[in-house]
């Protein structure tokens, strides 16, 4: 995953996540939305956006990839 030196809001990352929640797994959304609205580290808010950005658009492979990350971001 392409890294950004970019840091993205917490707003930026809830409009993402809005974005793509039709796309993601049903197993994660909840996970998704509860560490959303916990305080997190800058890092982690961006590895998230990162995640979840172009999450529709990506292959089979890559999405199973990313929930992999996902779950492990989320399980920290």
């Amino acid at each position: 995953m392409e890294k950004c030196n970019l840091d993205h809001s917490q707003t930026d990352v809830l409009n993402k996540f809005e974005s793509q929640k039709e796309f993601l797994p049903k197993t994660l959304l909840k996970e998704i939305e509860s560490f959303l609205h916990q305080e997190q580290s800058q890092l982690d808010v961006n590895e998230l956006f990162h995640l979840l950005k172009k999450y529709d658009l990506a292959r089979n492979e890559v999405k199973e990839e990313r929930n992999k990350k996902l779950e492990t971001l989320l399980n920290k």
